[in-house]
């Protein structure tokens, strides 16, 4: 419609309305104000990261760590999802840790050996035989369901962890019990609560402590409400947990979510 066409405009500027350019300059004006701001605000961040003491060291044998999937929930309550539905398929964090002489690969969920092949190659650019060694953080068999596309692999996990998916006998080697510190790089740590033999796995790396929760931590709410998942055999123990993490991690892998910084919010 033209303002001919338009009986609401009697040519003349209503008290409050701007032409199209004063609007577009208004705009303009406003949206700098706002980059400013945000520019303020990140410097005021960058001021606080500064402060903070980072728990890694340095000189770590770890060269770089990957994710490999990135975990979801079946049922997210975070997201309002109630039961008995289940929202989607359940997924784990895969991570890929690479050190001098060694990768390692945690939590592999995949169930589908060509899709395994396919993420791994998307993210690392390995192909399955350059995996030497895989660790679970705990029996639920989500964490191990692509655990046998690794043939060639060690299957590692805390004693009894290795104990529990033996015993389940779906497997075709056992997977064997790793000691306190795997790799002489990367710690055994107990994180019981979600299960009781569960363990977590903390490594540094470029000056950062990094710790791969697996379902000690289930995403990054879980964590800032030091809440266990609804399935845990404790959730007073869960809570603990997730304290300790936090006492020991600069970056959180949860073991259904991407990754996260573990800073205090300015």
């Amino acid at each position: 419609m033209s303002q001919a066409d338009d009986p609401s405009h009697d040519g003349a500027m209503k008290p409050g309305h701007h032409s199209r350019s004063e609007f577009l300059v208004r705009l303009a004006l406003g949206g700098l104000g706002a980059m400013a701001a945000v520019a303020a605000k990140a410097d005021d961040h960058t001021t606080t990261a500064s402060r903070i003491t980072l728990k890694g060291r340095p000189d770590s044998r770890i060269k770089r760590w990957d994710i490999v999937t990135v975990g979801n929930l079946a049922r997210n309550v975070y997201w309002g999802e109630v039961p008995p539905r289940q929202y989607r398929p359940t997924l784990c964090t895969c991570t890929l840790i690479q050190g001098e002489g060694f990768r390692l690969l945690t939590d592999p969920s995949l169930a589908s050996a060509e899709q395994m092949a396919t993420e791994l190659d998307r993210r690392s650019g390995l192909k399955i035989a350059a995996i030497d060694s895989v660790f679970v953080t705990h029996h639920h068999g989500d964490h191990w369901a692509g655990l046998a596309h690794f043939p060639d692999a060690k299957w590692f996990a805390a004693p009894g962890v290795a104990q529990e998916i033996n015993a389940t006998k779906k497997l075709p080697k056992p997977v064997e019990p790793a000691g306190g510190s795997a790799f002489a790089a990367i710690e055994l740590v107990p994180t019981p609560g979600h299960t009781l033999s569960h363990h977590s796995l903390r490594f540094d790396c470029a000056g950062f402590s990094v710790v791969i929760a697996g379902d000690a931590v289930m995403t990054r709410d879980h964590f800032h409400d030091r809440l266990g998942h609804h399935n845990s055999v404790d959730l007073t123990l869960a809570a603990k947990s997730i304290d300790r993490i936090a006492g020991l991690a600069d970056i959180v892998v949860p073991g259904h979510d991407n990754y996260f910084l573990n800073l205090p919010v300015p």
